[in-house]
């Protein structure tokens, strides 16, 4: 599994001729061999992994210039897979155990896919000669699995065919839309003979069709109130100091699209105008009074709940810049333009300048969360408003706490695009393995895990990664004691006001008792005069653990 073909003994060479020493063969490549090969050729030597029987052939004879990363659970190792390849730009190589791997992992698998990150996942399958006789741990029908939440998916057809089928795996993952796809790799082919994969190079980015971009643009030029509502997708695409740019020149306000993953606009910046619900009334309402509303990397629109009416509000024309024609096949109305955000954007850029408008006027700002009053519980805004005064402001922010979103989008400013990463799925168990992968993709930097109680109880083995890997990670667990989010929207659904919803409660929880378990040190803090000082100690790396940074996890109790 060195990449390098080993040397085999084929004998002398039985022709005329042959000289006496012995003669100079091909060396035999194994699959092993031509898989880890192109791994290393496209930049791929981190492998993130739980083994199982049907793994151990791949990893035998382990290459000195790879890493092997263990999560204790699937979902953990493709949580923080995810979380690494959306840092670094490149597909992340996932290792898991047959069909029971597979199933734990599929809450992260679907996350992925909404994510749109580029993971290649191999799942260990029986040896091909007892397949037919249904053998344990043999997964039947391994390619329909994880369907529809990857790409692709395949079980080679040959032993040999193996190293195409991941480098293709590899093509496909990298195609905008990116995503996660499938390879199904029986426990006998890493053995086998195989032939190096061929050099090759794939597109992985199409521009727009720049008739559709004349379109949009000089709908942008006409118009009067123009509002851009940006997404994921111009963080991935590494668009957002173009998206900047092209915001001022058009002096549009910028709202952020619902259930956005990544910080794709300065939360800062005098044209930022805050967070679009799910919700399909009240995105016409905020958006109301603009003539020309461009969406730029972003469905348009994501709902959580149902609603009636229009989609825009009067007099709106609706335009599309999307990295997924999928999407804007189904946007409702308007114009759309499907190919990589930045092209798009670096060509309306291209344009000359459009007519002097206003410049709009700036947010509102929110008050500041006031401490609690004596005998209460501080208040979510008032820990993140806390957090934000403490942290470093260029940190990376990694978040899964449902119920507290709202608070953290008004106290916890996020400054810069790539400096912010949670799910677009709205599936939970993400954000602690993810932020095990972002620390190892930005190493040196200290990492904030921003989980709630709930959220933080589907991944917590993640600590011990970050643990054994000596990760600088403050996990920020917010406590209040109950599945807020579930709870907050029960109205929505009918339920009467303070009317219990069953399954709600989570009392009992110790989560520095549970990290000190894994190795982590940990505090708890209820005061909120001493919730500075906590976070500050913990946010240093000296704090942490180890001589050069490691994990350590802060519990805020809230109300």
């Amino acid at each position: 599994m060195t990449g390098s073909a080993p040397q085999h003994n084929h004998g002398q060479a039985d022709k005329p001729g042959a000289q006496d020493a012995q003669a100079q063969v091909t060396p035999q490549w194994t699959v092993r061999d031509a898989v880890i090969d192109f791994a290393r050729r496209v930049g791929i030597t981190t492998i993130f992994a739980n083994p199982g029987s049907t793994e151990l052939p791949m990893f035998r004879d382990f290459p000195a210039d790879f890493r092997y990363v263990l999560g204790l659970q699937e979902a953990v190792v493709v949580g923080m897979a995810d979380g690494h390849a959306q840092i670094t730009g490149n597909a992340a190589l996932v290792n898991l155990h047959s069909a029971a791997g597979v199933g734990n992992a599929m809450g992260n698998i679907f996350t992925a896919f909404r994510n749109r990150t580029p993971l290649i996942v191999t799942a260990g399958q029986q040896a091909r000669s007892i397949l037919p006789f249904d053998p344990f741990l043999a997964a039947t029908q391994a390619t329909e699995l994880p369907k529809p939440y990857v790409k692709w998916s395949i079980e080679p057809a040959r032993a040999e065919d193996v190293p195409l089928a991941i480098a293709r795996a590899y093509a496909i993952a990298m195609q905008e839309p990116r995503g996660p796809v499938f390879v199904s790799i029986p426990a006998d082919d890493w053995d086998q003979p195989a032939a190096r994969v061929a050099e090759r190079e794939v597109a992985h980015v199409m521009r727009p069709d720049p008739a559709m971009l004349a379109r949009i643009g000089a709908l942008l030029d006409a118009c009067e109130r123009p509002a851009f509502v940006v997404g994921s997708a111009v963080d991935r695409a590494g668009a957002a100091a173009d998206v900047v740019q092209l915001a001022e020149r058009h002096r549009a306000r910028v709202y952020v699209a619902p259930m956005t993953a990544r910080c794709s606009f300065p939360e800062q910046h005098r044209l930022f105008a805050g967070f679009l619900p799910a919700m399909r009334e009240r995105i016409v309402e905020l958006l109301d009074g603009h003539d020309a509303i461009f969406v730029i990397g972003a469905p348009a629109f994501t709902y959580h709940v149902e609603g009636s009416g229009p989609h825009v509000p009067a007099g709106a024309q609706l335009c599309q810049l999307i990295d997924d024609p999928g999407v804007a096949a189904w946007t409702p109305q308007g114009i759309a333009a499907a190919g990589n955000v930045r092209l798009g954007v670096q060509e309306l850029l291209a344009r000359a300048a459009p007519k002097a408008r206003e410049l709009p006027a700036p947010r509102a700002v929110a008050p500041r969360a006031l401490p609690p009053a004596a005998g209460e519980r501080m208040s979510a805004a008032f820990a993140l408003q806390t957090l934000a005064e403490v942290r470093d402001p260029d940190g990376i922010v990694v978040e899964e706490a449902p119920s507290s979103r709202p608070a953290m989008q008004t106290y916890l400013p996020i400054p810069r695009a790539g400096a912010f990463v949670t799910m677009d799925s709205g599936g939970l168990g993400y954000a602690m393995p993810a932020a095990v992968g972002v620390a190892l993709a930005r190493p040196g930097e200290r990492v904030i895990a921003l989980v709630g109680d709930g959220s933080s109880m589907y991944s917590i083995q993640a600590i011990w990664s970050a643990v054994q890997l000596r990760l600088p990670i403050t996990f920020v667990i917010l406590n209040n004691a109950r599945y807020a989010a579930l709870q907050d929207f029960a109205p929505v659904f009918g339920f009467a006001p303070h009317e219990t919803v069953q399954g709600t409660d989570l009392t009992g929880l110790d989560f520095v008792t549970l990290a000190a378990g894994m190795g982590c040190p940990g505090a708890r803090v209820s005061d909120a005069a001493q919730l500075a000082d906590t976070l500050r100690h913990a946010l240093s790396v000296d704090s942490a653990n180890s001589a050069h940074g490691g994990p350590t996890l802060v519990e805020v109790i809230i109300a």
